[in-house]
């Protein structure tokens, strides 16, 4: 039997492609199994790297080859049932990762040679491609729920309302955001309901809003240096979109093993060394270094984790906010008056 699994952000979907003749051996069960793995990281690829997040557009840039790839979705169908196959000891291969995924889609079928079998993952493949074509709409349901585990270097404006609308219910957070709501439009709306708690309690507390969560981390361990990192950037002007899509894009660079700004990166190793020098401590040094990271995030899942970390400001600031009031009520009705004072930081 072949079967497909997806992420829900809780636990795992799954569903049945097609059961399959026993005339077609194991390793080509399993080559087929393969291919089409391989096919859905190359299509749900372009939603996390879309071309509008690339920084160049001309001919021939990130950008461009990356609108190349999402246009071979219009040619996943006909690669699959008509794959380029071996000749004279050759085989044309393409470029474009998504159009090649899909033939060795079809590659896999045609060593199956089960007619029936091609139709049913032909389907599949279609399938997958409208999930992934949802899900940049905005459209979470049914197999596109899968976005959710993703991190997306940018966010649907529909996810932002939604993520917004979680917030406003439930302003120091909800489960639905990692389920309902694709983690950076979370994200986005996470921030601007962070700056909206850290106003309010700085205003009880008389320090500065991107001390806050610094300060409550006296109180209870916290996640303190990203919401921090994230209250400066919006102190500077920066929009919630900005401040969290820049750090997510810094992330993903991280992720596939390059630096996202070496300039920063040097001038944190000389602030290091500078510290280290003043007091003449070589476990100080080496202390330092260990702490200068190339991004605050998980490179792995940067949009959950930096989602986790501001909902942990959101708590340090009641924290902070309940030193001086017991009344949970007014933290939330307080917050809630101030996001929605300040909502046109999200448009």
């Amino acid at each position: 039997m072949l079967m497909v699994f997806w992420k829900t952000g809780t636990a795992h979907a799954a569903s049945t492609v097609t059961e399959l003749s026993s005339k077609i051996p194991g390793e080509h069960a399993r080559r087929l199994a393969q291919a089409l793995t391989r096919f859905c990281v190359q299509a749900w690829r372009t939603y996390t790297h879309p071309a509008s997040a690339a920084e160049d557009q001309g001919e021939n840039s990130e950008g461009w080859r990356r609108e190349r790839h999402r246009e071979a979705f219009a040619k996943a169908t006909d690669a699959a049932t008509k794959p380029n196959l071996p000749t004279d000891g050759g085989l044309l291969q393409s470029y474009n990762p998504v159009e090649e995924a899909a033939h060795q889609v079809g590659r896999a079928l045609h060593a199956a040679s089960d007619p029936g079998l091609t139709a049913r993952v032909v389907a599949e493949v279609q399938e997958e491609l409208a999930a992934v074509e949802r899900a940049e709409l905005g459209d979470l349901t049914g197999r596109s729920r899968q976005a959710v585990a993703l991190t997306r270097a940018g966010a649907s404006p529909a996810q932002v309302h939604a993520a917004d609308t979680i917030l406003s219910r439930n302003p120091l957070g909800s489960p639905a955001l990692f389920t309902d709501v694709d983690p950076v439009a979370a994200s986005i709306a996470a921030a601007h309901w962070l700056q909206a708690a850290a106003d309010v309690t700085a205003e009880v507390s008389g320090l500065q809003p991107t001390q806050i969560v610094v300060e409550a981390d006296n109180i209870e361990a916290l996640a303190h240096i990203t919401p921090t990192a994230v209250l400066e950037h919006l102190e500077l002007g920066l929009t919630p979109y900005t401040a969290i899509t820049g750090m997510i894009r810094d992330a993903l660079i991280v992720a596939e093993g390059r630096i996202p700004d070496i300039d920063d990166l040097c001038e944190r190793i000389d602030e290091a060394e500078q510290l280290a020098d003043e007091h003449q401590d070589p476990r100080l040094r080496e202390a330092l270094r260990r702490e200068i990271r190339t991004t605050p995030l998980d490179p792995m899942c940067p949009a959950q984790d930096l989602l986790e970390d501001l909902l942990d400001g959101i708590r340090g600031c009641w924290l902070l906010y309940q030193e001086d009031t017991e009344d949970d009520d007014a933290f939330v009705d307080a917050v809630r008056a101030e996001a929605n004072a300040s909502q046109d930081r999200l448009t």
